[in-house]
């Protein structure tokens, strides 16, 4: 709960900060997620972690400084990601998904390009995101972690101020999931690594 209340005390604090002649548009925003898990632990040395593809959607808003092209954009995502398992020795797989609500915020620059600028606009972006566990497929064993935070670093096109595509790259910061064998001496955790591709319209 605790954890709630600072991301939205922090998403208005963020927004309340921007100027009052900000532009603010707000609308769909849909993708992909291609993610993994970066492994450690003992048991980390016989298995591989490969990526899975799945499903993001959700809301975004935007707010950004006329002529200067600095805001920021916030968005609320349901969103899936994990790993496909791979023990070297014996081939054997497990594939790991994890679901979450999660809400990214960004601070986001964007360019004005000569000749194309009237329809195109590059933009490059980036910050944290806290994300919120809602549902999984792993095993008793494992301790899977309800609040994971994260940093995103992205870029993107807008076209005709209103449809933008972009590409980000993100890392968690503490551990998704994590299996700890006392009986046995086994350990493993994975911290999440994932591509993503989205679409948004704002209007």
């Amino acid at each position: 709960m605790k954890k709630t209340v600072f991301c939205v005390a922090l998403i208005a604090a963020l927004f309340l900060a921007i100027p009052a002649n900000a532009q603010f548009k707000f609308g769909p925003k849909l993708g992909v997620n291609i993610s993994s898990l970066s492994l450690g632990g003992n048991l980390s040395e016989n298995l591989k972690s490969n990526n899975i593809t799945s499903f993001t959607g959700g809301i975004m808003a935007e707010f950004m400084v006329p002529v200067i092209g600095v805001g920021l954009d916030a968005s609320v995502m349901y969103s899936r990601k994990g790993s496909t398992l791979k023990e070297v020795t014996s081939n054997l797989t497990e594939t790991h998904h994890t679901d979450y609500i999660e809400i990214p915020i960004n601070l986001k620059y964007k360019f004005s390009l000569p000749v194309v600028g009237s329809f195109m606009s590059p933009f490059v972006y980036a910050g944290p995101s806290f994300a919120f566990r809602v549902g999984d497929n792993l095993a008793d064993q494992y301790k899977n972690k309800s609040f994971e935070t994260a940093i995103n670093v992205g870029l993107g096109l807008e076209f005709f101020s209103h449809l933008q595509i972009a590409a980000q790259y993100g890392w968690g910061l503490g551990k998704t999931m994590e299996l700890d064998d006392n009986l046995i001496n086994a350990t493993l955790n994975g911290k999440s690594r994932a591509w993503t591709v989205t679409a948004a319209y704002l209007f």
